[in-house]
C-alpha cells in the first residue's frame, strides 16, 4: 500500500522531487514549518508566504552599475549686468552683494538706462548609460540642452570630455560619445515584455549623489503626457529626482527597459510618480542620430481630442476609445487619405488607439514617407484608409482640448444661417451661427458667436436638420464648432 501524502510537508517534498517547484522552496518551507510547529494557529500563513521571494537587487546592481555614468554639463545664459559703464568700482560682479549695492547706487541714477547683458556660466548634472563599447552613451535631451561642455564620469572615477552627436526634443533622447574602448555596456530589454507590477530599479545621480540605486514597480505603460510628446511613457513609483534624468530603468534580469525622464511633482522633488522613455523608442532615435546626426518623425496632419462616454454615446461607439478628429489640415497626409472631422481613429497598422494621445505617439515613431493603415469609425460603421505620412519638421500635429459638460434638458441653442460675408470671414463652406446659448449647451462650454459645423458627424446645413438629429439622439450629441479659427468637438448630454 502506497504512503498517503497527507501532510503539507510531504506534498511540498514530493513536488520538489518531481521538479514542479524548486529545492529552495522546500528549504523555505522547512524553516517556516519549524515556526509553524511552535505556533499551530499560524501554520497556513507560514507555509504559503515563503514561496514568494524578493528580487536580488544587489546582483543586478553589481552587473549593471559599471555601465551607468554621471554627466556634468556647462553652458551659458544671459543675465542683467551693472547699469552704466562704470558698475561698482572694486567689486566683482559675481559677488553675492553686488546686486544689492548696484541697486543702492542706482537710486539717484538717470531713469531710462538699459541694463547691459552678459553671459554667465550655468552648470547642471544628469545621468546616462553606455550602450556601445566604443563610447556611445544614451541620456536625456534636456540634460545636454545648450551645453558648451559635457563631461562624463565613470564608476571607476575616470573622466572624459563628451561630444553631443545629436538630440531629439520630441522624445527627450540624446546621444553623446566619449573616446574610449572596451567599455562595459548594458543589454537592452523589450518594452512589450514589461508587465505592470513588475519590479524595476533606477541607477543615477540624484542631486549629484553618484551611483544611487532606487527600486519600485511599474505602475502603468503607454502613458501620454500633455507636452506634445511622441512618447508612450512607462510610469513607475521608483524614486527619481533631479539628477536621475537620463539614467536607466532596469528590470530584474539586468536589462534596460527605459530612460528615466520626468517626474510629477508639486514641490520639485519626487512624489511617487515618475516616467521613463521606453527603450524601444530610445534605440530607434539613437540609430537615427548615429547614422544622420538627427531624428525625424512622421506627421499625419490632424487635431484630435479624447473620446469620453458622451462622445461614445453620440457616435454609437461600443466604448469610449479612440482619437476623435476635430480638424484636418488642408493638403496634409490626413486630408489626402480622406480623413474627415468626426472620424474616430481606432487603430494604426493594427495597433489600438485607446486614448487620443496614443495617436501622435504611434505616428511620431513612424518614418516620414511611410504608409499606414488607419481604422476609423465613421457614421456608425468601420472603414479603412491608407495615409502616406509627411515630415513632422514641416508642421506639428496638435491635440485639441475639449470641455466636458453634463446636464439635463433641451439642447439650448439659438441658431441662424451664416451670411456670405460671415462665411468668408470664418473660412467655412457652411454652418450655423450660434446667437444664443442656454441649458446643456451652455454648461458644456458652447458660446455665443461659435459656428456650429456639424452635429454627431452630420454637417449642420440648416436648423431643421439639427432638430432632426437631436430628436434621434437618446443621451447626448457631439457638436463640432469653430471658435476663433479653431475647430473642436463639444459633448452635450441631453435629458
Amino acid at each position: 500500500m502506497k504512503k498517503s501524502l497527507t501532510s503539507p510537508r510531504a506534498l511540498v517534498l514530493s513536488l520538489a522531487a518531481a521538479g514542479v517547484i524548486g529545492a529552495a522552496a522546500t528549504g523555505a518551507y522547512t524553516s517556516a514549518n519549524a515556526v509553524a510547529s511552535a505556533q499551530p494557529a499560524a501554520a497556513a500563513t507560514a507555509v504559503s508566504a515563503p514561496l514568494v521571494s524578493m528580487p536580488d537587487f544587489s546582483t543586478v546592481t553589481a552587473q549593471t552599475g559599471p555601465a551607468v555614468v554621471n554627466i556634468s554639463v556647462v553652458g551659458t545664459t544671459k543675465t542683467a549686468a551693472a547699469e552704466g559703464p562704470q558698475g561698482i568700482p572694486g567689486m566683482d560682479p559675481d559677488d553675492p552683494m553686488y546686486d544689492f549695492f548696484r541697486r543702492f547706487q542706482g537710486q539717484g541714477a538717470p531713469r531710462g538706462k538699459q541694463q547691459q547683458q552678459r553671459e554667465v556660466p550655468v552648470r547642471g548634472q544628469g545621468s546616462g548609460f553606455i550602450v556601445s563599447p566604443d563610447g556611445i552613451i544614451l541620456t536625456n535631451a534636456h540634460v545636454v540642452k545648450d551645453a558648451t561642455e559635457v563631461t562624463v564620469k565613470l564608476t571607476d572615477r575616470r573622466e572624459y570630455r563628451a561630444k553631443v552627436l545629436g538630440s531629439d526634443p520630441k522624445t527627450d533622447v540624446a546621444v553623446i560619445k566619449i573616446e574610449a574602448k572596451n567599455l562595459p555596456t548594458l543589454s537592452m530589454g523589450k518594452t512589450k515584455d514589461l508587465k505592470v507590477g513588475e519590479w524595476v530599479l533606477a541607477i543615477g545621480s540624484p542631486f549629484g549623489f553618484e551611483n544611487t540605486v532606487t527600486a519600485g514597480v511599474v505602475s502603468a505603460k503607454g502613458r501620454t503626457l500633455p507636452d506634445d510628446s511622441y512618447v508612450p511613457f512607462i510610469q513607475t513609483d521608483v524614486a527619481v529626482n533631479p539628477g536621475n534624468s537620463g539614467g536607466p530603468l532596469i528590470n530584474t534580469r539586468g536589462e534596460v527597459v527605459g530612460i528615466n525622464s520626468q517626474i510629477y511633482s508639486r514641490s520639485g522633488g519626487y512624489q511617487g510618480v515618475s516616467f521613463a522613455i521606453p527603450i524601444d523608442v530610445a534605440i530607434q532615435i539613437k540609430d537615427q542620430i548615429v547614422a544622420t546626426g538627427k531624428a525625424s518623425h512622421a506627421r499625419l496632419g490632424v487635431a484630435v481630442q479624447e473620446v469620453n462616454q458622451t462622445f461614445a454615446d453620440s457616435f454609437k461607439l461600443d466604448k469610449p476609445e479612440g482619437a476623435l478628429v476635430s480638424n484636418v489640415e488642408k493638403g496634409s497626409p490626413a486630408d489626402q487619405a480622406g480623413l474627415r472631422s468626426g472620424d474616430v481613429i481606432r487603430k494604426v497598422d493594427g495597433d489600438p488607439i485607446v486614448a487620443s494621445g496614443d495617436l501622435p505617439a504611434l505616428i511620431g515613431q513612424k518614418k516620414p514617407g511611410s504608409k499606414v493603415t488607419l481604422e476609423v469609425w465613421r457614421q456608425g460603421s468601420r472603414e479603412e484608409l491608407t495615409a502616406k505620412l509627411g515630415d513632422a519638421a514641416e508642421k506639428t500635429a496638435t491635440v485639441a482640448k475639449n470641455e466636458d459638460g453634463a446636464s439635463q434638458g433641451k439642447l439650448g441653442l439659438a441658431l441662424r444661417p451664416l451670411q456670405p460675408e460671415e462665411a468668408r470671414e470664418a473660412s467655412v463652406d457652411g454652418g450655423l451661427l450660434i446667437v444664443n446659448v442656454g441649458g446643456p449647451a451652455a454648461i458644456a462650454g458652447v458660446q455665443t458667436g461659435d459656428v456650429l459645423l456639424a452635429i454627431n458627424g452630420t454637417p449642420a446645413k440648416n436648423i431643421e436638420q439639427v432638430r432632426e438629429v437631436v430628436a434621434k439622439s437618446d443621451k447626448s450629441v457631439a457638436l463640432l464648432i469653430q471658435r476663433d479659427g479653431d475647430k473642436i468637438f463639444v459633448p452635450v448630454r441631453l435629458g
